[in-house]
């Protein structure tokens, strides 16, 4: 009786109370220490504590649980990891780690990137490549005056076939829009040039690499040079045919020809089922690309696809040489232009290109993670607010967009648009509001369907094969060294859709652990966080295989 008299002082009731507290949070502190440490993937909620049901703790329990060894196995353990699982519908956060943390996210920047292009741009945008000359054409076929190319940022000047379906195909010569513009500028009855062939790539200010690509990167392919004018994605084919005994020597063969470079072959032929054994140097800046090496005796041919340094120049180049094939007379030089001209004498039409739309492009790119073609979308559509002086410039565009988008002041730190540059840094939540935000957006029809299918297309076409998980995550792909990187959408059985982003930096693995990880953490999302409310979107609204 007593006691109860006690209580029902307020004074006393908030001592006890007091008491109560600090010896709950002195006797459970060890334990959540113990337990941060035993369990490092355990659900965390930074300061907002999200009311939960019994069974969404439960999932994320479960789904921790099944991270958990996944993340600690060597040699992934050494490395750091960011988890982000969202609610599309809801927002509720499922899932975290590290959610707030930089992370360098490889190829994971092309989803903002590609965002950004089609909130500019708009989908149905098309680029315009033409010929373009202040001269006339006389009666009998000359030409007096230059013959311009003027490029405007279209990535797919090339043999490529659209729409992108399940896989890259192509159809053609690699310079097959070159070829159909020289048809088009001989069918005009041009048979003589009398002045030069110019490669006009003042579109964007010259900047062929930008902060944070290494000098490895930009020998081959996925490093080709940054121009207003790409042809054939900025490449050329370099064939290595070996003899039929050993001794002989390996033929070499360049296509299409080009002045980028002057090619040294010291390739020789090896015994027959030897491994081949090559080497490739250019110095940047350098003319001279040396290879060396061994290919076996009666063995295949070699390819390597050696990226341009000078695109306008090689465009200008390539260009010339099919209007020769064609029976034109070149009186002038072949050169670049890199600054806009001080002449504003207007000049005519002579031949046009016109693009996929932008939406295809977006496909492509993002199902093959195409660096050299993102950085076209983030420079056409930086360009559409008029030239810049510098990169930090340029980059103001996307950074009113992604301010637009709700994603807070610094979550990304931006040197590039296709997240080669080792010098990006992004957080997953960054990420997955930058993906509720364009779920929202009358554009997210392409954007969702330019997105890999785990199991069936693109980048992720053959990994999650066999599993829950296949044709129901849509996501990025991201890989440089040390970086193994995954964001996107997961379809669960149920309807429900979730956002995702999983960032892992520091990876020591020389093989496919991480990315087997990264599987691993999606399989047991897709089945942990089954259930709930089908989202505004149904799973499959927006992607149709064939």
């Amino acid at each position: 009786m007593g006691f109860r008299r006690a209580c029902g002082s307020p004074a006393v009731v908030l001592a006890l109370l007091t008491a109560l507290c600090v010896l709950a949070a002195t006797s459970g502190r060890a334990q959540t220490n113990q337990g941060r440490e035993q369990a490092c993937c355990a659900p965390k909620h930074d300061g907002k504590r999200e009311e939960r049901s019994p069974k969404r703790a439960a999932a994320a329990a479960r789904f921790g649980e099944r991270a958990e060894p996944l993340l600690d196995a060597a040699p992934s353990s050494k490395g750091d990891w960011g988890l982000l699982i969202v609610d599309a519908q809801t927002g509720e956060t499922l899932f975290e780690k590290s959610a707030d943390g930089y992370f360098v996210p490889a190829s994971n920047m092309k989803l903002f990137t590609t965002a950004l292009a089609l909130a500019k741009l708009g989908p149905d945008y098309k680029f315009h490549t033409t010929l373009e000359t202040r001269g006339t054409i006389s009666l009998n076929g000359t030409l007096s005056g230059d013959v311009v190319l003027v490029g405007r940022g279209d990535p797919n000047l090339s043999n490529r076939k659209f729409p992108y379906e399940l896989k890259e195909e192509f159809d053609g010569p690699p310079e097959k829009a070159l070829a159909e513009l020289a048809d088009a500028l001989v069918a005009r009855g041009v048979k003589e040039i009398s002045g030069d062939v110019i490669g006009d790539d003042s579109y964007f200010p010259r900047e062929r690499y930008p902060n944070g690509w290494e000098i490895d990167d930009m020998v081959w392919e996925y490093g080709a040079a940054i121009s207003a004018i790409v042809v054939d994605d900025n490449t050329v084919a370099l064939t290595l045919m070996p003899g039929e005994k050993t001794g002989d020597p390996v033929l070499a063969s360049v296509a299409p020809l080009t002045p980028d470079f002057i090619l040294q072959n010291d390739v020789t032929t090896a015994m027959p089922g030897l491994k081949s054994d090559l080497t490739l140097t250019r110095e940047p800046g350098a003319n001279l690309v040396v290879v060396r090496g061994t290919l076996p005796a009666k063995g295949t041919p070699r390819k390597l696809v050696l990226a341009i340094e000078e695109p306008a120049q090689h465009a200008a180049s390539v260009l010339a040489g099919l209007l020769a094939e064609r029976g034109v007379k070149l009186d002038g030089k072949i050169r670049a232009v890199h600054v806009a001209e001080t002449d504003t004498t207007p000049r005519s039409v002579l031949a046009e290109h016109v693009s996929v739309p932008l939406g295809d492009s977006v496909k492509l790119i993002n199902k093959i993670s195409q660096n050299l073609h993102t950085e076209m979308l983030l420079r056409t559509a930086a360009r559409q607010s008029g030239l810049w002086s510098t990169p930090e410039e340029m980059l103001k565009t996307p950074q009113e967009f992604y301010a637009a988008a709700g994603i807070a002041p610094d979550d990304v730190i931006q040197t590039d648009g296709s997240g080669l540059s080792r010098h990006d840094l992004v957080t997953p939540r960054a990420i997955v509001t930058l993906l509720k935000y364009a779920q929202g957006q009358t554009w997210f029809a392409p954007y969702y369907a330019s997105l890999p299918v785990a199991g069936i297309d693109g980048s992720l076409q053959e990994r999650m094969k066999g599993t829950v998980a296949a044709g129901r995550i849509h996501a990025k792909t991201g890989s440089v060294e040390h970086v193994r990187t995954l964001s996107g959408f997961a379809e669960t059985p149920s309807g429900r859709r979730l956002i995702f982003s999983f960032l892992s930096n520091n990876q020591g693995g020389k093989n496919h652990e991480a990315a087997d990880a990264l599987n691993g953490l999606c399989v047991a999302m897709v089945e942990e966080f089954d259930g709930g409310a089908v989202t505004l979107i149904p799973a499959r609204e927006h992607v149709k295989q064939k």
